[in-house]
């Protein structure tokens, strides 16, 4: 837990699709090993997809990378990135739970759940982050992230491969901050309050 100018984060909930994982990389290619909160990842996938990227993010990156597991604990300094086929949603107590409930916005896993969910747990204490992708999901869930006292952070869509996914979520809600890509990982190190 960090402080930002008296705000104390606990987590950060990722939210990307179309173009998503050259924007993965970038991102948390750039984290630090010693990211001080956990970071919740769902990137929309196709439902027979392996773990795959959870491994290739995790030999690129410095922070831990991994494809969750249900009932799993978070730890900081730690990626979770969901499953295929399975919404990814935080319960009470900083554990992980997968389900196989319906599809939400034509996808499984599903934005809104997970940022629906954290924001739950969390309030003000959870950064919410909506990068490139097509289609709306995720900017319901930003706006219940926003709602609960949490921060929005959306890439430019003028920046995304695709720009659907920020463009709805701007259309819903007032970002705290409308951002390039590269922007957005010295903002979140900002942010939990990582010592430079």
């Amino acid at each position: 837990m960090q402080k930002n100018n008296g705000r104390k984060f606990k987590a950060v909930v990722i939210g990307v699709s179309t173009g998503g994982v050259s924007a993965l990389k970038l991102v948390l290619g750039a984290l630090p090993a010693d990211f001080p909160i956990p970071v919740l990842v769902v990137t929309h996938i196709t439902p027979d997809s392996d773990d795959g990227l959870a491994i290739l993010l995790d030999t690129l990156c410095a922070i831990r990378v991994k494809e969750a597991d249900d009932q799993e604990p978070m730890i900081p300094g730690s990626v979770y990135l969901a499953p295929a086929n399975y919404h990814m949603m935080v319960e009470r107590g900083g554990t992980l739970a997968l389900s196989i409930d319906p599809l939400v916005n034509f996808a499984r896993p599903s934005v809104d759940v997970l940022f629906e969910t954290a924001a739950e747990v969390y309030g003000p204490a959870l950064i919410g982050v909506i990068m490139t992708g097509a289609g709306n999901d995720g900017s319901k869930g930003l706006s219940k992230i926003k709602s609960c006292g949490g921060m929005a952070i959306v890439q430019d869509p003028a920046d995304a491969e695709m720009d659907a996914m920020p463009r709805s979520a701007l259309q819903l809600l007032k970002a705290d901050h409308i951002v390039l890509l590269v922007e957005i990982p010295p903002l979140l190190i900002r942010l939990a309050g990582v010592k430079p």
